[in-house]
């Protein structure tokens, strides 16, 4: 049995990084396959997701472009009600964000569409593994070079406006929590989560230590009668959980796990989502382990973001 406190990291290497490795590191944490991560691995990785459907890690990425063309061509894209993206003018030009998964599928619903056909055509040409079963080359249709696509980069997306900068900047961060403050992150539906998937994961492994870890709980004192009650039950529920191991699968053994199991979730989301988090989760009536973590995230964040 390991005990563990509850913890964040804001994902800045990722920022930082390629599209594939981003969703390379985010992808295994639901297998906690970390220690198969190679400088050639995560091409491949991604490329599997993408070919599985496993749609769910292609929302960990989101690109900004700036999108210049008629007022009649902004009101086509606007028409399809494009689903998951921030849309927003600024200086005469359209500036669109969204995630990987978002363009793959408006793509797939109005490739026809002269916006879409452009900002996808980009994208391709700069990580086209991105958009295999989606996007053919043989097919495509070039775009006429009436909409002109730009992808900003991060430093760009840092320098916009307040007021665009909170929608445009999207912030991964990764919680190591239990699973009852997990339950309820998992409601702000604007957000993309992976976690880590009981259902694949063997504790009794020797990268898990042959352990089950449990988050300590804020609400007893350790050493307190409340405190040795916990911890024999997580004891106890270990050791079932093991033997139950010894003729089951993860999937089923699972079953006897409590909420005080530590796992591990990135959850993906631009600025004004989070501020409403925040706003949500760290008042005096918020469930108390939520505040344990989200109080000090939200000080780490709103330091480098003041306008949150």
């Amino acid at each position: 049995m390991i005990i563990v406190d509850p913890s964040f990291e804001l994902q800045d290497d990722l920022d930082v990084s390629s599209l594939a490795v981003r969703l390379e590191a985010c992808g295994r944490i639901c297998y906690k396959s970390e220690d198969k991560i190679t400088e050639d691995s995560a091409v491949p990785f991604v490329t599997k997701l993408a070919a599985h459907g496993h749609n769910s890690v292609l929302e960990m990425a989101a690109v900004t472009l700036r999108v210049n063309c008629s007022d009649d061509e902004v009101r086509t894209f606007l028409a399809l009600q494009p689903k998951y993206f921030i849309v927003d003018y600024q200086d005469g030009s359209t500036l669109v964000t969204g995630s990987i998964r978002s363009f793959r599928e408006i793509y797939k619903r109005a490739a026809d569409n002269k916006v879409v056909n452009a900002m996808v055509t980009l994208l391709v040409s700069r990580d086209s593994f991105l958009f295999n079963g989606v996007y053919d080359s043989q097919q495509a249709v070039t775009p006429d070079g009436s909409v002109q696509v730009e992808k900003l980069s991060l430093k760009d997306v840092e320098s916009l406006p307040d007021e665009l900068l909170i929608r445009h900047r999207y912030v991964g961060v990764k919680f190591i929590v239990n699973r009852a403050v997990t339950h309820e992150l998992v409601r702000h539906r604007p957000c993309s989560f992976l976690q880590e998937s009981q259902r694949y994961c063997r504790y009794s492994q020797d990268k898990f230590g042959n352990q089950v870890s449990f988050i300590k709980p804020m609400f007893f004192e350790e050493g307190s009668k409340e405190y040795t009650v916990w911890k024999d039950a997580m004891e106890y529920t270990e050791k079932l959980y093991l033997e139950l191991l010894e003729t089951s699968t993860p999937q089923a053994a699972r079953t006897v796990l409590p909420n005080s199991c530590k796992t591990e979730i990135i959850m993906y989301c631009n600025l004004e989502e989070w501020k409403h988090i925040i706003s949500l989760r760290t008042p005096p009536n918020a469930e108390p382990s939520m505040r344990e973590i989200m109080i000090p995230f939200a000080d780490a964040l709103k330091k480098r973001y003041p306008m949150i």
